[in-house]
């Protein structure tokens, strides 16, 4: 089982209190820390305003943050969980990451998927398409991105998305271009896509869930003719890592002072409960372990880890690296 690392950048309120002067060096930091370390690769989420609601905390730029992880690092991958293909013109975003992946050294992986955050697509002027639309354009913007970084050039005259001998140039370093991480469970269409087109996938962590989600794609990849067995499947789990179960609240209980600080503490107590579920990587190194065995088992090659503390307190990422890191790889 390999690991990667979000590294908090304002979304989920995990920068709240640094000044945003500041943040960048505990966001490098950070990254620093993980190259440094055990970790496959560091990642960030595309998005534009905050959860559990929108609030004026920072939430820094995904692709903005690739290249400045690909100038500061040396050999860990970098991800995006996810870029919405809605937000970004894709013969344009197949220009960026080539960009990043050159600045890289060839690490840059191309997490993408159909967008689902209503509030920020609205408020950037993008509206909010039907799942059927926002599905289609990640369908067609995959083709295009394909062809760009394969060939340097795309031309696609689709339903959504029309691209005329769009140059991409330089290339990304990578041969066929970054590994493609389709994220999302849709049954229908988005594991549909992922059998057409990815490396990896990314979908739920909790185990029945997993397990038939799993299912429906080797389906899929047996109508479309891929291999199901050469799809990486991982899934994203939130962490808050103690020693004791005790250690472990009051952990919490310091998450929730901060955050309900800033957003509404209902909400906030929504999103930590998500963070502390039966199907998070929370608890002692012990339990942790033994869910994220149950998971592997299952066939889930790749955990990425979210620490809601990380930029304050790396002892509960210290220790996930000390004892559940080894115990699983």
């Amino acid at each position: 089982m390999r690991f990667g690392l979000f590294i908090p950048q304002g979304w989920r309120l995990d920068l709240v209190d640094i000044p945003p002067a500041e943040q960048w060096q505990v966001m490098r930091g950070l990254a620093q820390y993980a190259d440094d370390g055990p970790w496959d690769s560091v990642w960030v989420y595309d998005h534009f305003h905050t959860v559990p609601v929108p609030t004026d905390e920072a939430t820094h730029e995904a692709w903005s943050l690739m290249s400045a992880y690909a100038a500061v690092t040396s050999r860990v991958k970098l991800g995006q969980m996810c870029t919405a293909m809605g937000y970004r013109n894709p013969a344009y975003l197949a220009k960026v990451a080539a960009t990043a992946d050159v600045i890289s050294g060839g690490r840059v992986q191309m997490g993408i998927g159909g967008g689902w955050y209503q509030h920020e697509w609205e408020a950037y002027g993008y509206g909010f398409p039907s799942a059927g639309e926002r599905l289609g354009r990640l369908d067609e913007g995959v083709q295009i991105m394909r062809d760009a970084w394969r060939a340097g050039r795309a031309t696609l005259d689709g339903r959504y998305y029309q691209v005329k001998d769009a140059i991409v140039a330089p290339k990304p370093l990578q041969d066929g271009g970054p590994p493609l991480w389709i994220a999302g469970g849709g049954e229908k269409v988005t594991l549909k896509i992922a059998a057409k087109y990815a490396q990896y996938t990314n979908f739920t962590a909790e185990p029945e869930g997993f397990r038939h989600k799993s299912e429906v794609l080797a389906s899929h990849c047996r109508d479309v003719g891929t291999d199901f067995d050469a799809i990486v499947r991982s899934a994203n789990l939130n962490s808050i890592l103690a020693t004791t179960e005790d250690e472990v609240r009051d952990r919490v209980e310091r998450i929730r002072a901060r955050q309900s600080a800033k957003a509404d503490p209902a909400a906030v107590d929504g999103m930590l409960a998500t963070a502390t579920s039966p199907d998070s990587a929370s608890g002692t190194p012990e339990q942790v372990v033994e869910r994220l065995t149950r998971l592997r088992d299952l066939g889930c090659d790749y955990a990425i880890l979210y620490f809601p503390e990380a930029a304050y307190d790396r002892s509960g990422i210290d220790l996930f690296a000390r004892e559940v890191i080894p115990a699983l790889s």
